[in-house]
């Protein structure tokens, strides 16, 4: 007799074995694209990011993305802008941590790209009581 070792269905073992993260080709922005960091996520499949435009938008995952690739708080990801709304995106694209450093390497994004970071060299965030 043969044990399911895996578990679940039989159609779903075949299912579990494609998490491997295969070479794909590195995505570059072209025009009314953008490179962002995310900030914090909204909720109902929308984000806030910090483009590195310098602005803040508020972007929408899109419907190929939503419950295939999952997007967390400092994750590098690349936004289509919207000409008739300055302040929301469209999310295309999200990067891997390897890609990020290529992107760096290649001078897309800048090599500061963390909040964190600024926040603890900036110093103005005490506050007394």
């Amino acid at each position: 007799k043969m044990v399911n070792k895996r578990g679940g269905k039989k159609s779903k073992r075949s299912k579990k074995d494609s998490g491997d993260r295969r070479q794909r080709e590195l995505s570059v922005k072209s025009e009314g694209q953008e490179y962002a960091l995310v900030k914090r996520m909204l909720g109902n499949g929308r984000l806030e990011a910090f483009c590195y435009d310098g602005k803040t938008r508020t972007c929408r995952i899109r419907g190929t993305l939503i419950k295939k690739v999952w997007i967390n708080p400092g994750d590098t990801i690349l936004v289509s802008l919207r000409d008739y709304q300055e302040k929301k995106a469209d999310v295309i694209h999200k990067y891997f941590p390897e890609e990020v450093r290529v992107l760096k390497k290649k001078k897309q994004i800048p090599e500061q790209t963390s909040n964190d970071d600024d926040e603890k060299e900036g110093g103005d965030t005490h506050i007394e009581f």
